[in-house]
């Protein structure tokens, strides 16, 4: 006899069973967190080669494609324009374009790193010995300078000795419990390096892995998009390829346009700093430039460190630099990161800081450079979907629309508007809601004289 499959029954054991499957995730998901955490970490420490290449690969595709498209095709239609004969074999002049598109782009960020290495680093290093073996004269002027300033204002030598007082003991008891934790800051240090070497085998394989990426990058993208499609239904694939491209427009932009933008003030900082006459301006334009990446605070995160710095040689040279790093954030703020990001988050001031402040609350110092775009995409998200059904309902999206709202008319679909601004009623509703209004009254009543 052949078995019939009854749906009704079909359904809800598939139901019962990711029920069951759901709840047997919850509780390990409670009662053994630890483990999960620790095998969820462990698949990423394997997988961490992959991501470098991911992460290397979508950081290098920018440069490719500007090779590519203002470049060498160009240079190829050239050819195929003065070589008709060619055209035949097309598709392995566009493969060859894509390996010397690779390749130079290689050699640029090779080039980069090694600049990296051999003028950055080296005069890094100088200025830290420079700082370790004048610190005591520095010392010596600051203090001068300090008893100059204690002397003109005596209501901070107030004010410091009773800060001295109450706080000396706590520093002191820190200090202390700190000095038997040497050899485990050893052992950490010597851990850290370990973890050093190990990152940069990940990244050396990473490089690897980001050739091929870039090399089949349409593919790849191919053939997601067809198990997108093949997998689910085509409305929500349609939903999750659009969704896709939204997240590369906005985080990427973002931190792709954030990188170059702090390139650039780090370039300034170095070039005016050094004009101005400042100790360490290398020291202080890489500080300033890789801080710079954290929108918002960033600038100010590295003006403090860099400001002590310079306090402790020339107080007013220190004074000096806090002048132009406001200035330098004016310029920042106001041209160049319009210019290279342009409205990439389209967030306002207040959910940048909101974004800011509560990624880095859970993820630190990553939180607070990746927190704004990854909000800025849940942001938008949210709105396309509130947008999306204020239309299936025929309801207006413009903001501006609810400033005055009170409630919906769930008869008509008219808005009532705030009490107060009754005697502006007509010159309130919009000709949307107005023209609504009418074939609401006209459906109800066809002999309804218009309002």
């Amino acid at each position: 006899m052949k078995f019939r499959w009854d749906k009704k029954y079909l359904y809800w054991g598939i139901t019962a069973l990711l029920v069951i499957m759901g709840g047997i995730a919850f509780y390990y998901l409670i009662f053994h967190s630890n483990s999960l955490i620790h095998n969820l970490l462990r698949i990423v420490e394997v997988s961490m080669p992959i991501i470098d290449g991911l992460i290397l690969a979508y950081l290098m595709w920018p440069i490719l494609h500007f090779l590519e498209t203002k470049l060498l095709f160009p240079f190829k239609d050239f050819l195929l324009e003065k070589r008709p004969a060619w055209k035949a074999k097309e598709d392995k002049i566009r493969k060859a374009c894509r390996g010397i598109s690779i390749f130079l782009t290689l050699c640029f960020v090779l080039f980069l790193i090694y600049a990296f290495f051999h003028f950055i680093i080296p005069q890094l290093a100088a200025s830290l010995r420079s700082i370790v073996v004048q610190f005591p004269t520095y010392i010596l002027n600051f203090r001068s300078w300090l008893e100059w300033l204690l002397a003109r204002y005596p209501e901070i030598e107030d004010t410091a000795a009773d800060l001295l007082n109450n706080y000396s003991p706590e520093l002191t008891s820190r200090i202390s419990a700190l000095i038997p934790r040497m050899n485990s800051l050893v052992m950490t240090l010597s851990e850290s390096m370990i973890g050093l070497a190990r990152s940069l085998w990940n990244l050396i394989i990473g490089l690897i892995i980001s050739v091929y990426l870039l090399g089949n990058k349409e593919r790849f993208l191919s053939q997601a998009k067809k198990a997108v499609y093949a997998l689910l239904e085509t409305k929500h694939a349609n939903g999750l390829v659009e969704n896709a491209r939204l997240i590369d427009a906005t985080f990427g932009g973002f931190l792709i346009g954030k990188l170059l933008d702090s390139a650039i003030i780090g370039l300034i900082c170095f070039v005016v700093v050094t004009i101005m006459g400042m100790p360490y301006p290398m020291l202080l334009s890489v500080i300033v430039g890789v801080t710079n990446i954290i929108p918002f605070f960033g600038p100010f995160i590295g003006a403090v460190p860099c400001a002590f710095l310079i306090l402790v040689v020339s107080p007013m040279k220190s004074l000096y630099f806090i002048i132009f790093i406001l200035i330098l954030q004016q310029f920042d703020g106001n041209f160049l990161g319009p210019k290279i990001l342009g409205d990439r988050t389209g967030l306002s001031g207040f959910w940048v800081i909101f974004s800011i402040t509560l990624f880095s609350g859970f993820f630190g110092v990553w939180g607070m450079v990746l927190g704004v775009p990854a909000f800025a995409v849940f942001y938008t998200l949210c709105k396309r979907k509130i947008e999306h059904n204020l239309k299936k309902k025929g309801m207006p999206v413009g903001t501006e629309e609810y400033r005055q709202l009170d409630l919906v008319d769930d008869r008509t679909g008219a808005f009532v508007m705030l009490k107060e601004n009754e005697p502006k009623k007509d010159a309130r509703l919009s000709e949307h809601w107005k023209k609504r209004l009418r074939d609401a009254l006209r459906e109800e009543d066809p002999k309804q004289p218009k309002p």
